[in-house]
């Protein structure tokens, strides 16, 4: 056990001590001086703001290295980039097989190559039918002109299309109830405007096909939709999150300071703050992105925090009877150490983010923790400055509320011996749920039911098909050998077996046009709807066909320019990340069973993003353990103490885990979003821990205060900051948790219980493991 006399003889002289004094003297002497450099210096970081762009792309959540990554752009640079806008076709009458649906059908097809960056439109309307005429192949659109077409006509068109393997599922419903038109498009990707501007002009022209054909209602989805439902969600954040979380601010500095001279410091703090750390940003020619967006609102929720533990104290030294300026002194001088460490420690939470796999989380956790940079910079020179030339009274003694804290500390120190098991109970059934979190996610559920792409999305799952995908690049390695009949054989074993999987909607591969082809060869006889037996004959199959297809409709996004490989697209039903991996797996077993000799490449935005949440968990382990080493060394070098360090971790790491175990119960799933939150968190939760070890320190070795008084003093000094700093902090993030990106909402609602557990556990635990530690509980000054 220590004792007061081993205390003392651990201080150590601390330079700060020194420069907290200097400072604290130079901001209030020369307030105006001060201003200058601050606004200059913040001028000078916010300029690079005029760099800043916007990245809406999809694949910004996948580094430039990323495997999964490079994989698919090597299977897109043979067979053609699959972003695509799908247009969901529901006609009045619950059937797309009548005049009035197949030419809102035609219609759409023609107007969608208008789109920009359109390269290929694909919908029953031109899909490419072949048949059998006297001897001669007849290879045309399925419906050439839907103005002129007949009952019979009608009838032959639906059983065709209800017939042909690559339409059903793909273009068409099991039973024609809804119709897709697919437009494929290949982005520049130099400006978010391009899938804005798509996005635009799609739903122009899906409003202008309603109101032509009165009951038909046109949907739009499709991965190059989704790029642009990032910049909406963004845009969303931004208009809502920010004037809600400044509301909740102000409404907080207002119940806890009664001032607007204090309220309108820490409101341009903030402000200056954001503009420093988008504008440091920008001089790196950094990119935003709908998770970095949200950077201001969390910047704007931690610089508040030191700024009410200085103003506080300023208040409480007013009301003790100094001046203002001598308030002011004696508050930065107090206050400087622990504000310095809880800046820093913040600042190792957020830059651990650099671990994560996905670089839009690297970007926001290194916006905020230059946010928090800037936000103690200004704490320390503006803040003081401000309140030194603007006019702040104290509270009167009926408006003091340290009474709670004074009955809160009692409290502690009289069940002390109660708190510890409870405490340490509760918490030990709490993360004994978190081991039953499962890791998985959808990215489709990204988005929220409230956004319009998430909406459409779910209705073309339901009805049609869907976005979740995997592409297989199948490669012979042999020039012409997708021509070759055991290779035939071999793929349509492998379409079949897809087919047979309760994951696959649909299945797109070429033996289902070789085999149409063959039986086309054969006067259209059913029993010859198979594969070529001989390379010759599929060989003239393919030349034939390819040099019947009109422009814009051929084969190059299915077989690659030597005929040496083929590319097979399986549309799967929403799945999980790790039912995702689990096909994969799954089909990657079959092939290398059954076709191993082939080279076998597999690739898509849902296998990517399936892959991306597991990386991205494994990195993150490593990244927060890393800082909570960094963060343990600080604390122990602090305190000047190893077991105190230890001792005050216990309050840090434990909210982490339990808020894991808290969301075991209340949803179970861990994703890309949830991944980073413990390194997040772990840097937010030391703060009031320090704060509050800081005063306890204080008053035992300065005061010479009696363990019992101590934590009373640390309770009326700083247990006031501690809650009302939580609270802006758990309310900034609660505020987050509405956003409807899912992303965002998730990351925002854990965060905002785990700092819930941390202001629990920083109260009513961190006190009795102090009296425990300092082995001096009786002890009564």
């Amino acid at each position: 056990m220590h004792n007061l006399a081993n205390l003392k003889q651990q201080i150590i002289y601390m330079p700060w001590k020194s420069v907290s004094h200097r400072l604290s003297h130079w901001v209030t002497y020369y307030p105006w001086r001060v201003l200058l450099l601050v606004f200059s210096v913040v001028v000078a970081l916010s300029s690079g703001a005029m760099n800043l762009g916007f990245n809406s792309d999809s694949r910004v959540y996948f580094s430039k290295e990323n495997p999964r990554l490079l994989a698919f752009e090597a299977l897109e640079a043979v067979y053609n980039r699959t972003d695509s806008v799908f247009f969901v076709i529901q006609p009045p009458n619950d059937s797309i097989f009548n005049l009035s649906s197949l030419q809102a059908i035609a219609q759409l097809t023609q107007a969608a190559w208008q789109l920009p960056y359109a390269s290929r439109v694909d919908s029953i309307v031109n899909f490419q039918h072949s048949y059998s005429d006297n001897e001669n192949i007849i290879i045309a659109d399925l419906i050439p002109d839907p103005k002129a077409l007949t009952e019979t006509e009608i009838l032959s068109i639906k059983k065709t299309a209800l017939n042909e393997p690559l339409l059903v599922n793909r273009l068409v419903s099991v039973n024609g109830h809804v119709a897709g038109v697919n437009v494929n498009v290949h982005l520049p990707g130099k400006s978010p405007m391009e899938s804005i501007r798509l996005a635009e002009r799609a739903r122009k022209l899906a409003g202008e096909i309603e109101s032509q054909y009165p009951g038909v209602k046109i949907r739009i989805s499709g991965i190059a939709m989704m790029s642009n439902a990032f910049v909406e969600v963004a845009m969303s954040d931004n208009l809502k999150l920010l004037p809600l979380m400044y509301s909740v601010i102000i409404g907080v500095l207002w119940l806890s300071l009664r001032s607007l001279s204090a309220t309108f410091a820490v409101v341009l703090l903030i402000m200056l703050a954001m503009a420093s750390a988008l504008g440091t940003f920008g001089w790196f020619h950094g990119h935003l992105t709908p998770t970095s967006a949200v950077a201001p609102t969390i910047i704007m929720t931690v610089a508040v925090a030191d700024c009410l533990h200085v103003l506080l104290a300023i208040r409480q030294n007013m009301e003790a009877g100094q001046e203002k300026k001598q308030a002011i002194q004696e508050s930065l001088h107090s206050n400087f150490q622990p504000i310095l460490l809880t800046s820093v420690s913040t600042m190792l939470g957020f830059l651990g983010m650099n671990f994560s796999e996905a670089p839009p989380f690297r970007d926001f956790g290194n916006i905020v923790a230059t946010g928090v940079a800037a936000a103690l910079f200004l704490t320390l020179t503006l803040l003081p400055s401000l309140i030194t030339l603007l006019p702040i009274r104290p509270r009167l003694k009926q408006q003091r509320t340290e009474r709670p804290m004074h009955h809160l500390a009692i409290f502690v120190i009289r069940y002390r011996k109660a708190l510890l098991p409870i405490n340490g109970l509760l918490a030990m059934i709490l993360i004994g749920y978190a081991p039953d979190n499962e890791l998985n996610d959808e990215f489709v559920n990204y988005f929220g039911k409230s956004i319009e792409f998430r909406q459409d999305t779910d209705f073309l799952s339901q009805h049609l098909g869907g976005i979740y995908t995997i592409e297989y690049s199948l490669d012979t390695q042999q020039e012409g050998g997708v021509q070759e009949p055991v290779f035939l054989r071999n793929l349509d074993r492998f379409n079949d077996w897809l087919k047979k999987q309760p994951e696959t909607v649909h299945v797109n591969t070429v033996t289902d046009i070789f085999k149409r082809l063959n039986k086309n060869m054969h006067d259209d006889d059913p029993k010859y709807y198979a594969l070529p037996d001989r390379r010759e004959l599929a060989s003239q199959y393919l030349l034939m066909y390819e040099l019947s297809l009109p422009y814009g409709l051929d084969l190059n996004d299915q077989i690659n320019a030597d005929k040496s490989g083929t590319r097979v697209i399986v549309t799967l039903k929403n799945l999980s990340s790790k039912q995702m991996l689990t096909f994969e797996s799954r089909s990657k077993a079959w092939l290398k069973t059954d076709m191993p000799e082939t080279n076998i490449e597999t690739g898509s935005t849902a296998l990517m993003f399936a892959h991306v949440g597991q990386r991205n968990i494994r990195s993150m382990i490593t990244g927060t353990l890393l800082v909570l080493v960094f963060i343990s060394f600080i604390l122990i070098g602090a305190f000047r103490s190893l077991s105190l360090g230890l001792i005050s971790i216990i309050p840090n790491l434990t909210p982490s885990i339990a808020a894991f175990g808290i969301w075991a119960l209340i949803d179970g799933r861990v994703g890309l979003s949830l991944s980073v939150v413990a390194s997040i968190t772990l840097g937010i939760v030391v703060d009031d821990t320090i704060h509050f070890i800081s005063k306890y320190r204080h008053a035992r070795l300065e005061k010479n205060y009696g363990c019992r008084e101590a934590i009373r003093h640390a309770f009326s000094t700083v247990g006031e900051a501690i809650w009302i700093t939580s609270a802006v902090l758990i309310c900034g993030f609660i505020v987050l948790s509405f956003s409807p990106f899912t992303i965002n909402s998730e990351m925002g609602l854990m965060t905002a219980i785990t700092l819930t557990i941390a202001l629990f556990l920083d109260l009513l635990l961190l006190p009795p493991l102090l009296m425990l530690w300092d082995g001096d509980a009786n002890n009564r000054k």
